[in-house]
């Protein structure tokens, strides 16, 4: 098969979605599931095939090791109770009400292959929600807690999903060796990301070079998820605690290469992602059509099972966000009193299902060890994807005119932080530099230099208005400034490469140049 058409069709559709998305208010991922269904209803289109192990082995590492570099190890720790709550007892209790859903409206199913269609819906997946709250001024609580849940979640849902497909297989069930395997499976995987974590920071360390170290850093993922799994544990847990370890040491790795790191990192989670969500669409239709050939009235049955999801996160969100807390004072300070209802309103709705469960779904064997069909398969395929459609349509699209309705703003102290952190890192430069200059005859720029670190100060610190305007003015001024600089730099570099004075080369390296000098311009 020749793969280049589909690649140039999946690459332009990626690009056209993503570019159209927030011109029409509508999530990215969305659009995506909807150009995948549309591709599959084309058949001159060429195919989009994508095994479930290459999602599972080869497209999740990588998107859960960028997670946990996102994330915020402080905020988790803070809100791990609710954190642990969600990702844990919300699973459990949604495999619970899905598998019991699932045996009364499908009778013919057997317990294992229900509580199994339960844990393979049970993990959320938060790109969709955060396509949408990354535009808006949401509390910092809620999106630390939103990220935690769905950074542990798959661990919790894709291990359930395992234990089910094992006692399907074999028809035995013994409540105290499932969970002493839960347990092993879970210790292995955090111990294994652990080590490969400390591994990552300690290349980050030592080793130079941006293009090197994006190498290490994206074999890290699969290094933890290899090892994990052929030991028995759990890759998931291990990829997110290895992200968690790594990202604590941030600082190891060399200033120059710290942007580029995350900018490329940023460019493949999104590529990945994007893939994810319009195979999604690719795949609904056929494997649709094919299920309810199999069960009569299954799509009913699969909306039912979407509503049940839905309910059980609404059910099980209230009173563990305000329980725990009204029983623990100690606890309800550290978490900083009680959540706003109308953060808990949004958190309970912010329960799509993306690509993994789909995978996972299509990952269950085909036969049991007798040879004899899976139980229920086709069913169970069609009704998660019902689940995901229903959620990533239906909640997805809703999310937004909810906050809105919610009517929620960032209440929490980032910004104070982030005042205080630049205000330390002034008054720090400007320290060293008079140290510096008492020490040593210092050229006239330095002392400009100095000047403008401490209108920098001023335009923080000052509490009066005006003060704090003119410093902010003449900041401004002196950015103009520079910006003017550099555009007539990059003018006369242009012009020397037109006119055959410099190579490609060279222009493209002096740009570099021009632009990492410039780097702060472009921040501000």
């Amino acid at each position: 098969m020749n793969i280049l058409p589909t690649l140039i069709l999946m690459l332009g559709v990626i690009g056209l979605m993503s570019y159209l998305a927030p011109k029409v208010a509508i999530p990215a991922p969305v659009l995506l599931a909807v150009a995948g269904v549309i591709w599959s209803l084309i058949p001159s289109l060429p195919s989009l095939e994508i095994a479930p192990g290459v999602i599972l082995s080869v497209f999740l590492p990588p998107l859960l090791y960028a997670d946990a570099w996102d994330a915020s190890w402080v905020d988790f720790r803070r809100w791990l109770r609710p954190i642990l709550q969600l990702a844990i007892g919300l699973v459990a209790f949604t495999i619970l009400a899905v598998g019991l859903v699932a045996h009364w409206t499908l009778p013919g199913l057997p317990w294992a292959a229900c509580f199994l269609l339960g844990a393979i819906v049970s993990p959320t997946d938060t790109v969709a929600v955060h396509a949408v709250l990354e535009r808006l001024r949401v509390p910092r609580r809620v999106t630390a807690i939103l990220g935690g849940e769905s950074l542990v979640n798959d661990a919790t849902g894709l291990l359930g999903a395992g234990l089910a497909t094992v006692v399907a297989l074999t028809g035995v069930f013994e409540a105290g060796r499932i969970g002493l395997s839960f347990a092993r499976i879970a210790g292995f995987g955090i111990v294994v990301g652990v080590a490969v974590g400390f591994a990552a920071a300690t290349i980050n360390y030592f080793v130079r070079g941006t293009h090197v170290l994006f190498a290490f850093s994206l074999a890290a993922p699969y290094v933890a998820y290899f090892l994990a799994e052929h030991a028995g544990a759990s890759g998931v847990l291990a990829v997110v605690i290895a992200g968690f370890v790594a990202s604590w040491r941030v600082h190891y790795i060399a200033p120059e290469s710290r942007v580029e790191l995350y900018s490329s990192w940023e460019q493949l989670a999104f590529l990945l992602n994007a893939l994810m969500f319009l195979y999604v669409g690719r795949e609904a239709p056929a494997r649709l059509m094919r299920a309810i050939e199999t069960v009569p009235g299954l799509i009913g049955i699969a909306f039912l099972i979407g509503a049940t999801v839905i309910l059980a996160r609404l059910v099980w969100v209230f009173p563990g966000a305000y329980l725990p807390l009204w029983l623990s004072p100690r606890l309800r300070r550290h978490e900083g009193g009680y959540p706003s209802v109308r953060a808990v309103t949004l958190a309970s709705w912010c329960g799509v299902r993306g690509a993994v469960s789909l995978a996972a779904a299509l990952s269950v064997p085909v036969t049991l060890m007798d040879g004899t069909p899976f139980p229920g398969r086709d069913a169970i395929i069609a009704c998660t994807l019902v689940v995901i459609l229903v959620t990533l349509v239906g909640q997805g699209m809703t999310l937004l005119p909810l906050v809105r309705r919610l009517g929620l703003s960032d209440v929490d102290p980032t910004g104070d932080e982030v005042r205080r952190a630049r205000e330390a890192m002034l008054a720090a430069g400007i320290a060293r530099l008079d140290l510096f200059c008492s020490q040593e005859s210092c050229p006239i720029g330095v002392y400009r230099l100095r000047e403008a670190m401490s209108e920098q100060l001023a335009s923080l610190q000052a509490e009066d208005t005006m003060v704090r305007t003119q410093a902010l003015q003449r900041l401004a001024v002196a950015g103009e400034v520079r910006r003017a600089i550099y555009r007539a730099q990059t003018d006369a570099l242009l012009a020397l490469r037109d006119q055959g004075v410099v190579n490609d080369r060279v222009h493209q390296e002096l740009q570099l140049d021009l632009d990492r000098a410039s780097a702060d311009l472009r921040a501000g």
